[in-house]
């Protein structure tokens, strides 16, 4: 079992913390509103009301035993400046911050965060581009340099195996996995002389411009 803290519990930190219990990690939620405390608690392990600008407060709880602390404490750019400062000289392996633009991203990463957190941005460009291009059925940004994307074969691509398609040398691009409908199921890896099927979903894994390529042609 895994161990995670959430500070911050509006409603990306609220939705956070739940999917994590909800994947059966234990779970710290920390606010300094006991309403919002209270509405977590049925949704994880510990909610405590705290304030976690207090170091002495931070430091009693062991967050160097935790596997990540996620940081999403409002617009307030202090305040999650002072947690990331604060989670960095405790030895928190993995500190995850929700920042507001590129400028607080920036001070984030200089006190020690590992991760960087854009929601909105994010979901924004995941649902842009799943509609802007009709094969596309996801987008998940993996990197500033990598993505991954679900796309339905393009007529093209039916019929022909992986090794025919030879989409590595075309696109730079390598197939991670195929869902299949039909029966349900989840190839991964799928080996070179693999068959596409027009009920398959491929999931593509490729640096930004190399996917980019591949939305042109698809």
């Amino acid at each position: 079992m895994k161990k995670f803290t959430v500070i911050g519990l509006g409603n990306f930190g609220f939705h956070a913390a739940k999917a994590l219990y909800e994947d059966g990690n234990e779970v710290i939620a920390i606010d300094t509103d006991r309403a919002k405390v209270q509405a977590i608690d049925p949704f994880c392990t510990e909610a405590i009301v705290l304030n976690a600008t207090e170091k002495e407060a931070l430091q009693s709880l062991g967050l160097e035993e935790m596997e990540a602390v996620i940081v999403s404490t409002g617009t307030s750019i202090s305040i999650s400046v002072i947690i990331c400062l604060y989670l960095h000289e405790l030895h928190v392996k993995r500190i995850l911050v929700k920042a507001l633009d590129k400028d607080h991203e920036k001070i984030l990463l200089r006190v020690g965060a590992t991760e960087i957190i854009h929601p909105e941005r994010d979901m924004a460009i995941r649902i842009s581009r799943s509609l802007s291009q009709s094969n596309m059925l996801d987008f998940i940004p993996i990197s500033s340099e990598f993505n991954l994307v679900q796309i339905e074969p393009p007529a093209e691509f039916i019929n022909k195996s992986l090794k025919n398609l030879n989409l590595r040398a075309r696109f730079n691009v390598n197939v991670i996995a195929v869902k299949k409908s039909s029966p349900e199921t989840f190839v991964l890896v799928p080996l070179a002389n693999y068959v596409i099927q027009d009920s398959d979903i491929l999931v593509i894994l490729g640096k930004s411009d190399d996917i980019k390529k591949l939305e042109s042609h698809v």
